[in-house]
């Protein structure tokens, strides 16, 4: 397998950092975790989104930044990478937290901090239906997303979707989670984990066997 720098990428509750934990274990890769819970603002974020937004999203941002920025000056040339986001992440949820000046101002300065980070050789997309993140992050109990609101959720699962159905910025896997258990199922995982480790070109769907991809 020639990935070198493998992200792992979903809407909340999907699963990337389970995935992305087992994934860089079986690959002997260094693994590299989003810090969501040392953002400050996050759980006045799920309490009153519009206050908070900005200073939600800006911590998001920086943090994001400077841990990619390591990989460039340190780990990608040294080992696999599996990391549990994407950097564009962050932006489908900008544009769905901010106001227009707000956004505006995100753009000015993801841009100026986006250009010498690095590209995934593949991603990794997870799908799952609404409702099922929804399960899934009620059986997690988290306290901050205790309050997390139906309609948010469910307008983060399309922006996703309609990001990851027009990407093109390189190979793209992407898995619907809904009927496979890769966590607690090894069968699921080990056939997962065979697509990932064949070469790759533009978007493939991973289909589990013997069900049909909706």
């Amino acid at each position: 397998m020639d990935y070198r720098y493998l992200a792992v990428d979903g809407p909340i509750g999907v699963g990337k950092t389970s995935f992305a934990r087992i994934l860089a274990e079986s690959l002997s890769a260094h693994l590299v975790l989003e810090k969501s819970d040392e953002n400050p603002f996050l759980a006045d974020f799920y309490k009153n989104r519009s206050k908070y937004a900005l200073q939600t999203q800006l911590f998001f941002l920086v943090s994001r930044y400077q841990q990619q920025m390591k990989l460039v000056s340190h780990d990608l040339f040294m080992q696999r990478i599996v990391t549990d986001y994407t950097f564009d992440k962050d932006r489908l949820f900008a544009q769905i937290n901010l106001d227009e000046n707000e956004m505006y101002l995100y753009d000015k300065i993801a841009e100026l901090i986006s250009r010498a980070l690095p590209k995934p050789d593949l991603v990794i997309y997870l799908q799952a239906s609404t409702e099922n993140l929804l399960a899934r992050i009620r059986k997690r109990s988290i306290p901050y997303e205790k309050n997390i609101d139906v309609g948010y959720l469910d307008e983060l699962n399309e922006e996703y979707n309609y990001y990851f159905f027009n990407y093109d910025k390189g190979p793209l896997l992407v898995v619907k989670t809904d009927e496979i258990d890769f966590v607690e199922n090894k069968d699921d995982f080990e056939d997962l984990l065979a697509q990932i480790k064949k070469p790759i070109k533009g978007t493939h769907y991973y289909v589990p066997p013997g069900r049909a991809f909706l």
